[in-house]
């Protein structure tokens, strides 16, 4: 299936809130930012209109969307989009050259400690990955 082509989002329009399905969003008077009528967010106009951001947020980056015609698509920020291939390297880098060479080093019980610290470690990034993608 095709991605929908992004609509410029119209200042005079009302739409649905991006955030709640039954929420609609209401052109603020004089400004380039639209009000929810059910939810106490403002969304400002970016990218040269073709981009809804949420203007005050306590998540760590700031959410934005594009208009489809129908429906909001969420635009992903850039570290969703580097942060995949970096986890996958440090994840490689523990499981392939790390771990052998700790089991190598490591005598009697300690390899049993060093391969729970390899596995703890390659699941972090995992984790990470996780938390960064999941909505």
């Amino acid at each position: 299936m095709q991605p929908q082509k992004p609509e410029k989002i119209d200042l005079n329009t009302e739409y649905l809130c991006p955030c709640r399905r039954r929420g609609r969003l209401i052109p603020i008077t004089l400004t380039e930012a639209f009000g929810c009528d059910r939810c106490p967010q403002i969304f400002v106009v970016e990218d040269n209109g073709y981009v809804l951001e949420q203007l005050s947020t306590t998540y760590p980056y700031k959410r934005a969307w594009r208009w489809t015609g129908n429906s909001w698509q969420v635009v992903h920020p850039r570290l969703g989009e580097n942060y995949l291939p970096v986890a996958l390297g440090i994840i490689f880098v523990l499981v392939i050259i790390w771990l052998p060479l700790a089991l190598r080093l490591a005598s009697g019980y300690s390899i049993i400690a060093w391969a729970m610290v390899a596995v703890l470690l390659a699941i972090l990034p995992a984790l990470m990955v996780w938390l960064t993608y999941r909505r």
